[in-house]
């Protein structure tokens, strides 16, 4: 047992590796054995029928994400940690008269959890290699080739619901995630069988407005999240109206889960202050009149900086037109209507954002 200072126990080296987790600040710590995915035949599948979209280095590092020890060699843990980001109704709406500004996921309202946990993780991996002198530790956030969730859930965090995200149950799924893969061998603190925290229920399929979700599976290609993130080329003109007033994500099928409800457990539940959200939404406007400098100025700690320039002004059209199909005419609408003529016509910008000005002028003819 370790003892209140963190000192290496060898009778149970997975209760000093949680004691370190929890004095690290992450609201959910487990450990799940480094064996290979149990989905391999899936994810395959999935791949195989083009649902990644252009997400093409979820192909190119395919093996390593089968098995975690090709990302580190003799891995036989791994430590699987997560942070609560939500400390609001999960129904928020922007107030109505924002109309003309487009909403951003809740993720991405703070700052960006990428160097958030990454921080504490690579701190976390050298408080545990000087406790285990002779183990190799690996921090990975997201974009490291690991099936994060499905460690996560082995690691009894969670268990992964019909919209495939990691669900804390009764608690959030507003969960960002990260893992330390190790050498070291240490017990699992999972559950024994698979979990699921649906049953009957489909409120996220029903609710997606794209038909982006069957059980267990979401193709990517229709998800808004990936269209408005991870897509980078035109957006075909079928999705413009169903991404609603989204410019960067979607929070829809979490809106409606049950388990995100506010209860008096959910209220009582730890969110990380690194996440409190500085901005729910960005001007239309000024987006589109941005420069690169811009964009850097305004997302330098933000997650929303994993999409470029010409992504931004492509997203920010969809939703300027939303927008401007709904009311009447005004002095606002009078100044976008006049950017996304000046957009479609301006041989100087980028052929993604002008393709899609010409896209939104058919639509409302400008």
């Amino acid at each position: 047992m370790a003892d209140p200072h963190g000192a290496h126990s060898e009778a149970d080296p997975a209760r000093t590796v949680l004691e370190a987790c929890r004095r690290a600040g992450f609201a959910l710590a487990g450990v799940a054995p480094a064996s290979p995915t149990d989905y391999a035949e899936e994810l395959r599948y999935w791949l195989g029928a083009g649902k990644h979209g252009e997400m093409h280095y979820l192909e190119k590092h395919l093996e390593a994400r089968l098995d975690p020890e090709r990302i580190l060699e003799g891995a036989r843990s791994v430590i699987c940690v997560a942070d609560r980001h939500v400390d609001r109704a999960p129904t928020d709406r922007l107030p109505s008269e924002r109309r003309f500004r487009g909403r951003i996921a809740r993720y991405a309202r703070g700052d960006d959890y990428h160097r958030v946990i990454k921080k504490r993780l690579h701190a976390l991996a050298d408080e545990l290699g000087a406790q285990f002198p002779d183990q190799r530790f690996r921090a990975c956030v997201d974009t490291a080739p690991l099936l994060e969730r499905e460690y996560a859930a082995r690691a009894g965090l969670g268990a992964i619901g019909k919209h495939t995200l990691l669900i804390e149950r009764g608690v959030t799924s507003y969960l960002l995630l990260g893992e330390l893969l190790t050498t070291l061998e240490l017990h699992g603190t999972g559950p024994a069988t698979r979990i699921d925290p649906c049953a009957t229920c489909s409120r996220c399929i029903e609710a997606c407005p794209t038909d982006a979700i069957t059980p267990w599976s979401v193709d990517a290609t229709r998800c808004i999240s990936y269209l408005t993130i991870e897509h980078r080329s035109i957006i075909d003109e079928s999705f413009h109206e169903p991404i609603g007033d989204w410019l960067f994500g979607c929070d829809i099928c979490q809106e409606v889960c049950p388990h995100n409800r506010p209860t008096r457990r959910t209220k009582a539940a730890a969110r990380h202050g690194a996440y409190a959200p500085r901005t729910d939404s960005f001007d239309l406007l000024e987006i589109l009149n941005w420069s690169e400098d811009d964009r850097r100025a305004a997302l330098a700690r933000s997650a929303v900086k994993r999409a470029k320039l010409n992504m931004l002004k492509r997203n920010a059209l969809i939703v300027a037109a939303n927008a401007l199909g709904n009311g009447n005419d005004d002095t606002d609408h009078a100044q976008l209507r006049a950017r996304i003529h000046e957009l479609s016509e301006d041989q100087s910008e980028d052929a993604l954002v002008r393709h899609t000005a010409r896209q939104i002028r058919n639509r409302l003819q400008v």
